[in-house]
């Protein structure tokens, strides 16, 4: 919108800089903030009216006890502030914007109604698992049929042309060099998917990742910090990525287009940080699923688009870590007690961040040194970034 109002200046002024892109990622991250500073009192009391408030497992750490009754669902104000972000400073014309927020928007209402259901039902399983797993998927499907022909094409309307010539030849169809997925460090070509396996795989990242930042959505400040930090760095991917000069420096794949994601990703990170400020231990309010799935899918989103999907399994080594703990302890749960008739356990808890809780660390010494050792692997998935 305000983009708009750029060209205008534009064409009377030379020396306007509004339609910069990284001018604009500050612009969108410093109104996200502010609209999330400004309204997060107004939402707690909103939640707080509403008596939504988050109930603990009476099997967890007992220190958590005291946060029963803490407003959950405060991820609706991430989800207002990125959209106004976004929408007041991105190029609406961009293929990229309007797939993200659609990814980003629709896991937060399949958040929503889980947590509306577990918090003002309750009903403590909220959306059932199949049914949840269902809206992901159909989100998921969409998003990756759509990607595979929008890194393709430049517009709209060149991508529904692609697609329909997908179809009219029995869908077959062959994808430029830059859609094959990125090995860092190792070559600078890709390794080819083909448009089958390209679209299999946006659909595990996307979902999977969306329900990875869920599991690790745990302690006061734990996910929203190294989403932060990973969606920063996935910024940084979008911008060398969409610049044809900078792509060929860094050797990456340049994507028309993705240097308008440093818009989003201004946002996330604006609205990250107003929320912290009342996400900090004690919170004041939690994320609930409805911000953890919806920043999930995001990062999930960004890094198919940038082709850096290995990239973000390094640099979220924290949510792939608390999945696995989960993964694992179930599975060894389920098998020991089908071979000897009592379920046995690998951690003392899962997710992971419990078990270090278990092992007598404190709350904020978890999520500082989950924070730190986030900030390495960012730093890690940054250094891959190699200039010819």
């Amino acid at each position: 919108m305000l983009l708009w109002l750029a060209n205008i200046i534009s064409g009377i002024s030379e020396q306007c800089i509004i339609g910069s892109v990284p001018v604009r990622g500050v612009m969108a991250a410093l109104t996200a903030l502010a609209i999330g500073l400004v309204a997060g009192p107004a939402v707690i009391r909103m939640l707080t009216r509403l008596k939504v408030g988050q109930a603990v497992r009476t099997d967890g750490p007992q220190t958590h006890l005291v946060k029963s009754g803490t407003p959950t669902m405060g991820g609706i104000l991430i989800m207002i502030a990125i959209a106004t972000g976004t929408l007041l400073w991105c190029d609406w014309s961009n293929r990229f914007i309007w797939v993200i927020l659609l990814v980003t928007l629709g896991y937060g209402a399949i958040g929503w109604v889980d947590d509306y259901r577990k918090v003002v039902y309750k009903d403590p399983n909220g959306m059932r698992s199949r049914e949840k797993y269902f809206w992901q998927s159909l989100i998921g499907i969409f998003s990756a049929i759509y990607l595979a022909f929008c890194l393709m094409g430049h517009s709209n309307a060149e991508v529904w042309s692609l697609f329909k010539t997908w179809i009219s030849t029995g869908f077959s169809s062959s994808l430029p060099e830059q859609m094959d997925i990125v090995l860092p460090c190792i070559t600078t070509f890709g390794y080819p998917l083909g448009i089958w396996g390209f679209m299999i795989l946006t659909y595990f990242v996307i979902v999977g990742t969306s329900n990875a930042v869920n599991l690790t959505d745990g302690l006061d400040g734990l996910t929203i910090v190294p989403t932060i930090l990973v969606g920063g760095a996935l910024g940084v991917f979008a911008y060398v990525s969409g610049n044809p000069d900078a792509s060929t420096i860094f050797v990456v794949p340049h994507i028309a287009g993705t240097d308008e994601l440093v818009i989003f990703c201004g946002a996330m990170a604006g609205a990250g940080l107003a929320f912290l400020w009342f996400n900090a231990h004690p919170a004041q309010m939690f994320m609930g699923d409805v911000g953890a799935l919806a920043l999930g899918g995001a990062l999930g989103t960004l890094a198919v688009i940038v082709r850096q999907e290995i990239l973000l399994a390094i640099m979220g080594g924290v949510f792939v870590a608390e999945t696995i703990s989960v993964m694992l302890q179930v599975s060894w749960f389920k098998y020991t007690k089908k071979k000897y008739g009592e379920g046995r356990r690998i951690f003392l808890m899962a997710p992971l961040h419990h078990h270090f809780e278990q092992k007598g660390w404190k709350e904020t010494k978890v999520v500082i040194r989950f924070w730190i050792i986030t900030i390495v692997l960012v730093l890690i998935g940054l250094a891959t970034l190699k200039m010819k």
